[in-house]
């Protein structure tokens, strides 16, 4: 099985490097980094958990096309929310990106490692 780590190292606020690959394809199967709501300038995005929700799921988006893959592909979500109380709000958005049925997905509330409110990460699978 070969292994391709895919997209540019990140950077955050300040553009300090962050020490992960965005995506890695192992075989037929991508995994995603955990997304949160950062913007291109290293910041996150301002707003409640919709606006958070949006910019997490088209950064999750982006990485998957730099791995050739879509929404579609997408088998299994992992997300972590800040606050319990986002859960419906949260979902509300999220169902709006997989309008032909969601992958598996786990939900648990955890406190995050940098000031966001939702944090996502897929796994996918794209045959080569």
């Amino acid at each position: 099985m070969t292994v391709k780590r895919i997209g540019n190292e990140k950077t955050g606020a300040g553009g300090q490097p962050l020490p992960f690959s965005p995506a890695v394809r192992a075989g037929d199967f991508v995994y995603v980094s955990g997304q949160v709501a950062m913007r291109e300038d290293g910041e996150i995005e301002s707003g409640g958990v919709e606006a958070q929700t949006r910019r997490t799921m088209e950064n999750l988006v982006s990485v998957l096309g730099a791995a050739g893959c879509t929404l579609a592909d997408v088998v299994k979500v992992n997300v972590w929310l800040d606050d319990p109380r986002d859960f419906w709000t949260f979902n509300r958005v999220y169902a709006g990106y997989f309008p032909d049925g969601a992958p598996a997905r786990s939900t648990v509330c955890s406190r995050l490692m940098v000031d966001a409110k939702v944090e996502i990460d897929a796994v996918a699978y794209k045959p080569l």
